[in-house]
C-alpha cells in the first residue's frame, strides 16, 4: 500500500507560489494539487497531480457547491494524510470535509496580510489543527499561530 499523498489546496497565482515555495518539505511525498485551471498554475502545476477546481469562489454559491463536490470526491479518492492551504476561498470545502473525516488540516496565512486576518482564515479557522503565521505580526489575531516565517 502506498503511503497517503499530501493535499495541496491554493487559489492560482500568489497563493499557489507560496505553496509551491515549500517544495523542500513536499517533493519527497506523494501529493495532489488543488487549484484553478490558469495559465500560471498549468505551466507551474506540469508534470503534477492536480484536480482542477471551479472560480470564481467569491460570493458564487454555484462554485462553492461545485468544489464542494470536487472536496468529496477527491477526499474519497486520495484519502490524503494532510490538507494544506494558503487560501483562498477554494479552501473551504477541502477544510470542512477534512475535519468531518479527522484528516489533519494546515492553513498559512499569506504573506501580504499582516493586520487582519483574511476572509479565508476566519472561515476555515473552525476546521484547522495547526495555523502557520509568515509574521509574527500575524499572531495578534492568530495567537495559536506558529510563526514560521516568510515562504517568499
Amino acid at each position: 500500500m502506498s503511503a497517503r499523498p499530501v493535499l495541496l489546496v491554493a487559489s492560482s497565482g500568489g497563493h499557489l507560489t507560496q505553496l509551491c515555495s515549500l517544495r523542500p518539505w513536499w517533493r519527497g511525498k506523494e501529493r495532489v494539487w488543488v487549484t484553478f485551471r490558469t495559465p500560471d498554475a498549468e505551466s507551474v502545476l506540469g508534470d503534477e497531480s492536480v484536480r482542477w477546481a471551479h472560480h470564481p469562489t467569491t460570493r458564487n454559491v454555484g462554485n462553492l457547491l461545485r468544489n464542494t463536490g470536487l472536496a468529496l470526491r477527491t477526499m474519497r479518492e486520495q484519502r490524503p494524510s494532510v490538507v494544506v492551504s494558503t487560501g483562498a476561498g477554494v479552501a473551504l470545502p477541502f477544510f470542512v470535509l477534512a475535519w468531518l473525516l479527522r484528516i489533519p488540516t494546515v492553513y498559512i496565512e499569506v504573506y501580504d496580510r499582516i493586520d487582519t486576518p483574511t476572509l479565508t482564515a476566519r472561515l476555515c479557522k473552525p476546521f484547522t489543527r495547526l495555523f502557520l503565521a509568515q509574521w509574527e505580526e500575524q499572531r495578534s489575531f492568530m495567537p495559536t499561530a506558529i510563526t514560521v516565517g516568510p515562504l517568499l
